[in-house]
């Protein structure tokens, strides 16, 4: 599952898309959460979607549900870089 990179990335790494992990910053660039910024939480390979920290849904018993959003929906603003993902960008 891969999302694209914000444009200060693309010109420093030379990519147009990363595959998406856990604590990488995003954007939500399509859809009715269009502009809200977090944290991805989790990535659920099983349903395609992707937990960003703070979207967040009440239920009627007032429990929250985090949204699951589509990874093609968002832009990826800040990497969590480790050295396996630094020689992906090398490549």
């Amino acid at each position: 599952m891969s999302a694209s990179l914000s444009k200060e990335l693309r010109e420093k790494y030379k990519v147009r898309s990363l595959p998406i992990r856990t604590d990488d910053e995003v954007t939500v660039v399509r859809g009715s959460n269009k502009g809200k910024t977090g944290k991805v939480v989790a990535v659920y390979r099983k349903k395609w979607v992707i937990h960003i920290e703070k979207l967040t849904k009440e239920k009627s018993n007032n429990q929250s549900v985090q949204l699951g959003v589509d990874p093609s929906k968002v832009q990826i603003s800040t990497i969590k870089l480790d050295k396996d993902r630094l020689a992906l960008l090398k490549r």
